[in-house]
């Protein structure tokens, strides 16, 4: 549009210049042109808005007054249309159209000399297109901005969203690591050192036997803390042995006077397991082996680790006194433990499965699977 209105205006005064360059009003057609043109390429350099209707309003009247001398210089309005447009609001705008236009129409009708339909019609046409181009335009941009406003309050409110969840989500997985490693290790520790503190007097060899174990426990507990802080990484599987050897060394553990862990192994992995795989079978195996130790009131207890084209299964069972399993129940009826709400959640991440069967006298059974490929 400043392109367009510096060729109109160079037109213009070109066709003047051709017809009337003997014209004593010559000299001042020039100097207004010049003015004219100076006004025009101040607009755009002005950001104020009061500033730009200071300046909105010296442009028309030096165009006006240039009309009226030379009404070649008519079809200028154009430009000045949209400068009106731009600078003014929509309502205030039109009456300064309308003036524009009907200045242009004297213009053509002095230069046809006679009432021409053509110059009575085609400049209210062409303003009327011009404004309803520039009020279309403006509406469209106006909502495309409240558009683009929303979309970047919304992508704000869903990264602030997303944070909150993934705070929470990680404030429950560290609570999940928490309960598995250092709040089994204390359980143990306490149960044995009551036990010890009971048969001090009775049984000191035993006793003592119960001391050096909790000791046992306390610096895997440490370890445990340890890798915990470093980067959450059970400290058995950090130790580069594998999962079998992992739970092996759990089971080791595990094992006591009063109750005895076996670890059985069904076929081999076609690939390295995953390390949230492993990590989460590792802490399945945990949880469940310390509510058979805190609730079971067990002899004997096994892991089998089953490994399937598809899948791997980590089954545990024991001998203990069993409980009824509820449809839908997570835990046994008044156990206000978080062991089995824990394994559910951490097989619910990796897309796995829990089953447990069990009754009243018949021990427990319980069956962890893991899909070894996306789903």
């Amino acid at each position: 549009m400043h392109a367009a209105f510096f060729v109109l205006l160079a037109a213009s005064l070109a066709r003047y210049l051709a017809r009337h360059a003997e014209d004593p009003r010559t000299p001042w057609i020039i100097a207004l042109s010049a003015l004219l043109a100076a006004l025009y390429v101040l607009g755009p350099a002005l950001g104020a808005r009061l500033t730009r209707l200071a300046w909105l309003g010296p442009t028309v009247a030096a165009w006006a007054v240039l009309v009226l001398l030379a009404p070649s210089f008519a079809w200028c309005a154009v430009p000045l249309f949209y400068a009106g447009l731009r600078t003014l609001a929509t309502g205030a705008a039109i009456p300064l159209v309308v003036l524009l236009t009907a200045l242009t129409v004297v213009a053509q009708l002095r230069l046809a000399g006679w009432p021409d339909p053509n110059v009575l019609l085609a400049p209210p046409a062409v303003a009327a297109v011009a404004t309803t181009v520039f009020v279309v335009m403006r509406r469209q941009s106006a909502r495309r901005d409240a558009l683009i406003d929303d979309l970047v309050r919304t992508r704000r409110e869903l990264a602030a969203t997303e944070r909150r969840e993934g705070t929470l989500a990680e404030r429950e997985r560290l609570a999940r690591e928490i309960h598995d490693t250092l709040a089994q290790g204390l359980s143990s520790q306490r149960m044995l050192l009551q036990a010890a503190d009971r048969l001090w007097d009775t049984s000191p060899g035993t006793a003592r036997d119960h001391v050096r174990t909790a000791a046992t426990i306390a610096e895997r507990s440490l370890a445990e803390a340890r890798r915990f802080v470093h980067d959450l990484t059970p400290a058995d599987l950090a130790e580069g042995g594998g999962l079998e050897q992992a739970l092996r060394a759990l089971a080791d553990r595990e094992t006591t006077p009063a109750l005895t862990v076996r670890v059985h192994t069904e076929g081999t992995p076609s690939a390295p397991l995953p390390a949230p795989v492993e990590s989460a079978l590792l802490r399945i195996a945990q949880g469940a082996l310390a509510n058979v130790r805190e609730h079971a009131g067990a002899s004997t207890a096994a892991l089998t680790l089953t490994c399937l084209d598809d899948q791997i299964v980590l089954d545990v069972t024991d001998d203990g006194h069993g409980f009824d399993v509820p449809a839908g129940a997570t835990r046994p009826s008044g156990d206000r433990g978080h062991g089995l709400p824990a394994i559910r959640a951490r097989l619910r991440q990796l897309g796995g499965t829990l089953t447990i069967e069990s009754s009243p006298g018949e021990g427990t059974a319980l069956s962890a699977s893991i899909p070894l490929e996306p789903r």
